[in-house]
């Protein structure tokens, strides 16, 4: 699949926010790189539980991406996105490679200014501490 086929499929996900949707794009060994947390999150089972809990908290009615940049030759894309959470206005990318065979390798997650960083870290903080029990 090329970088823009990936792509395709993940605003396709984007949209329908299906877990099982998600689950078929991440590889067994992806990788999360979280704002708030140094240390990167390896594993499918772990990379799931960030993308899903992301979806609850950033994906409300106002999360849009506005700007793409897509490598071909690397496989891989940076989306920025814009969203309102309680008030506070996020701006942030997400910088997804896939691998050789269409799946998510990797997924780094940049957020600003400081105060939407706070503001993601409790809510995220929140709903993983939900999705556990």
């Amino acid at each position: 699949m090329s970088t823009r086929d990936n792509l395709k499929t993940w605003h396709s996900r984007m949209e329908t926010k299906s877990r099982d949707e998600l689950s078929a794009q991440l590889a067994e060994d992806a990788v999360f790189h979280s704002p708030v947390v140094h240390t990167p999150q390896a594993g499918k089972t772990i990379v799931m539980a960030y993308l899903s809990a992301a979806d609850v908290v950033l994906g409300n009615d106002s999360f849009r991406y506005v700007r793409e940049i897509v490598d071909d030759e690397a496989n891989m894309a940076m989306l920025e996105f814009e969203l309102e959470l309680d008030g506070v206005h996020v701006n942030g990318v997400d910088i997804i490679a896939w691998n050789d065979d269409g799946l998510i390798q990797d997924f780094k997650v940049m957020v600003r200014p400081l105060k939407a960083i706070n503001k993601v870290w409790d809510e995220m903080g929140k709903m993983l501490e939900t999705m556990k029990g």
